[in-house]
């Protein structure tokens, strides 16, 4: 299935619904949200780099804001850290909460911006019948149709990447000559003007972004500031009419520059924007459309899915894909907590990169569903918070390396922000963006050398280093994080509920994955690789000899693992963040063969039973650990709550807001894990071998799935019939021992001479290993 029809198709005419049930188009820079409105359609526009705020002042990551008490020149650390510590061992919680809030910042990440609502009056909007509108997802194009007295029109509208525009192209009766030029209504104070754009108008909007932006969970005044000019942002509009067609070109460009550069200034900004619009406009109809679809289908026609039958599953997977493609490109920002698409000035949350599950779970399926390239935003940000993050690791830890705290922004943000500590206090999270970076290399099958110099050795080492500083012995010598929360998540005393321990399950499994593959990665190249090779010798040892004392994450009394150093009652037992459950997914560490596999699937079912999953992006994350606990029921179970319950009418993924009137917020994340889910269930790759068909819903009994990637560079395509593998095709990444994990129901040939059954495999699975050579096509029936 490849064309999305709308599921409430008969919205009231005049009524745009809510943001969330809009279709979002984009080029990974420019965003824009229809709402399919008969006559007088609704854009919200959106800018990658359109933020409040500016470069940070200090070298600490930190908001540009006075300094708090708390916040000397030489930082909190040395005097507060080391009593935290002592209050943590102590097991004196209240303490430890007090003191961590002396660890923190003064400041917050800044906001995702909109550019405005752009209204354009097309055509004649009465007596309107036969309304629908569709999004085709294959090429990236929003349609509405209905029909008038006059006769049937039509609008189409999609978002350029090789053209940098919006395009929206008009038909109807008498080419819809009544059709007047849109009007922008910005929040930001701004200007209008017109401007000529080659053979004729051209409407120019421009203004400035907020100096600062509190969070909309942060009750203070002023919220919104603008005594100083933020940064200049300029939309450039123009339209045309022909015989044919009415036609909309929108273009928009920023003042950003850089995290650490200044502004552009505005006749700079207004300029890039205007000759966009000019270029565009100089191009028929037809060109820019066929631009447009070569270049999204390069990208979306990578992989394929199809499920006869399970047209929903189907279609979430198809959507996943096509909204990372439209909100994450080479040079853009990485998709943020709602993409690129946002209508408030104060989003949820700041529309920030939260950097404790939801900015990761935004990438999860880039590698193996065929869009390397798109993951390319987020290792960018991941190599910047590196270098950011040195100087919060020494303010606030005393420690080497780079801390990165729970959220970040454009300018880079890295401090512990001033709030609860179960969300404010977890500095742990450049280590889990490295496992992007090393994601990146393992599906690449290693064979970027310049990515692993410029890129993962510098992450990893910053990882290692924080890591290393922030271990130590716990009663038994074994070493543990501290001081470590589980993100936004407390456990109960006497006293109440409380955040700071040490050793949490999650950082306790990032630390251990950190030097476990930076050790790898020093082994795996020459010195003449890595030119400074012989400055990690020292770092190699330290790393050596503390994961022989790393302590393992351990499991209760009823055998669940468990998310603390110990058996602790949790403020919620049914918590949206399943974090003590990272080592089976996005992790690797807990396979079948594992120890900790029954207790992650005890785990897992706890919190179902109290009722986890009540997010669209925490049910996507049930939805990955069902497809890794091979337990395709509650996959089946999770995707229908996540249609049925968790979406919007255009299947755009939701988070309860009690303060908004739907009781809803669009959270992007959701939408974006999804299709790493669904590719789990068909596909694994993670525990030395390539596993076809783990974990098939019985609701799919025949399909097909191609273009996945794999590590170690393999691709696969897998058809199934009857609940059973028909045929897989594999290109092999590399020359070496190929091991593939099949069902054991039905006989199979595999066409590799020297293929041989191998032990290792899990329950009722199969492993077969030959000796491929690297690009050769192995077919399996």
């Amino acid at each position: 299935m490849r064309r999305r029809r709308d599921p409430a198709p008969h919205l009231p005419h005049g009524a745009g619904g809510e943001f969330h049930d809009g279709f979002p188009l984009g080029n990974g820079s420019l965003g824009a949200m229809l709402h399919g409105r008969p006559g007088l359609e609704w854009i919200d526009l959106n800018a990658d780099t359109f933020w409040s705020g500016g470069p940070l002042a200090s070298s600490a990551g930190e908001a540009r804001q006075p300094a708090g008490p708390l916040l000397s020149a030489a930082g909190p650390a040395v005097e507060v850290l080391p009593a935290l510590r002592q209050a943590v061992a102590d097991g004196d919680h209240a303490t430890a909460d007090l003191l961590a809030r002396q660890l923190q910042g003064d400041a917050w990440t800044q906001s995702f911006q909109p550019l405005g609502r752009l209204e354009w009056a097309y055509a004649d909007d009465h007596d309107v019948t036969g309304y629908h509108r569709h999004l085709d997802l294959a090429d990236a194009l929003a349609e509405t149709d209905y029909v008038t007295a006059s006769g049937p029109v039509r609008l189409t509208a999609f978002v350029s990447a090789p053209d940098g525009v919006l395009v929206v192209s008009a038909t109807g009766p008498g080419s819809l000559a009544a059709a007047v030029p849109p009007v922008l209504h910005t929040p930001h104070p701004a200007t209008t003007g017109v401007v000529d754009a080659g053979a004729g108008p051209c409407l120019l909007w421009t203004g400035h972004a907020p100096a600062h932006v509190l969070p909309n969970y942060v009750d203070r005044s002023p919220a919104v500031d603008y005594t100083t000019a933020g940064m200049g942002f300029a939309v450039a509009a123009a339209v045309r009419h022909t015989a044919a067609e009415t036609r909309l070109i929108v273009a928009a460009a920023t003042g950003f520059r850089g995290p650490d550069a200044p502004f552009a200034d505005l006749a700079t900004v207004a300029g890039e924007a205007l000759a966009r619009v000019t270029r565009a406009l100089a191009v028929p109809m037809a060109k820019l459309l066929q631009r447009h679809v070569a270049d999204h289908r390069a990208l979306f026609d990578r992989a394929d899915l199809a499920l006869p039958g399970a047209d929903r599953a189907e279609l979430l997977f198809h959507l996943g894909r096509y909204l990372l493609i439209a909100s994450s490109r080479p040079g853009t920002q990485p998709a943020n907590l709602q993409g690129i698409w946002n209508a408030d000035v104060r989003p949820g949350w700041c529309g920030n990169w939260t950097t404790n599950i939801n900015a990761q779970m935004n990438y999860w399926a880039a590698e193996p569903t065929g869009l390397p390239e798109l993951h390319e935003p987020l290792l960018t940000l991941t190599r910047e918070l590196a270098v950011s993050g040195v100087p919060t690791a020494a303010r606030y830890y005393s420690a080497r390396g780079a801390a990165v705290h729970h959220n970040t922004d454009l300018w880079r943000f890295t401090a512990p922000v001033p709030g609860d500590p179960q969300w404010a206090n977890w500095p742990s999270a450049l280590l889990w963006l490295s496992a992007h970076v090393w994601d990146h290399l393992e599906f690449g099958a290693f064979a970027d050398a310049a990515f692993a110099r410029e890129v993962a050795l510098p992450v990893l080492r910053a990882a290692a280093e924080f890591t290393l500083d922030m271990l130590v012995p716990d009663p038994s010598g074994a070493l543990v994080v501290s001081p470590s929360t589980s993100p936004e998540h407390q456990f109960l005393t006497a006293a109440g509920g409380h955040a700071v321990s040490w050793g949490c399950a999650l950082d306790q499994e990032l630390a251990r994955e950190v030097l476990t593959r930076l050790l790898v990665l020093l082994d795996r190249w020459p010195d003449a690789t890595f030119a400074t090779f012989a400055t990690f010798a020292a770092l190699a040892a330290e790393a050596t000899a503390a994961l022989a004392a790393l302590r393992p994450v351990q499991t209760g009394p009823d055998g669940a693992l468990l998310e603390w150093h110990d058996d602790r009652p949790p403020r919620e037992p049914g918590h949206r963040h399943l974090s003590h459950l990272y080592g089976l997914f996005p992790g690797t560490r807990i396979t079948e063969s594992s120890t900790d596999y029954a207790a992650a699937r005890r785990a897992l079912r706890t919190r179902l039973a109290h009722g986890t999953g009540h997010t669209g992006w925490s049910r996507a994350w049930v939805l990955c650990l069902a497809a890794r606990l091979r337990d395709p029921e509650l996959a089946e179970q999770s995707l229908t709550a996540l249609v049925e319950e968790l979406c919007s009418a255009s299947l755009l993924t939701l988070h309860p807001d009690a303060g908004r009137p739907s009781g809803w917020i669009f959270q992007i994340d959701g939408n974006l894990g999804i299709p790493a889910g669904i590719t789990e269930l068909l596909v694994q790759s993670h525990a030395g071998a390539v596993s076809l068909l783990p974990a098939l819903p019985s609701a799919w009994p025949t399909g097909h799935i191609r273009g996945i990637r794999c590590r170690g560079g393999h691709r696969v395509d897998v058809s199934w019939t009857g609940g059973r593998l028909a045929t897989a095709r594999i290109v092999a990444g590399t020359t070496g021992p190929l091991t593939v994990e099949l069902p054991p129901s039905a006989p199979v040939t595999v066409h590799a001479p020297d293929a041989t059954i191998v032990p290792g495999a899990p329950p009722d699975r199969r492993r077969i290993r030959w000796q491929a050579h690297k690009a050769a096509t192995y077919l399996v029936s």
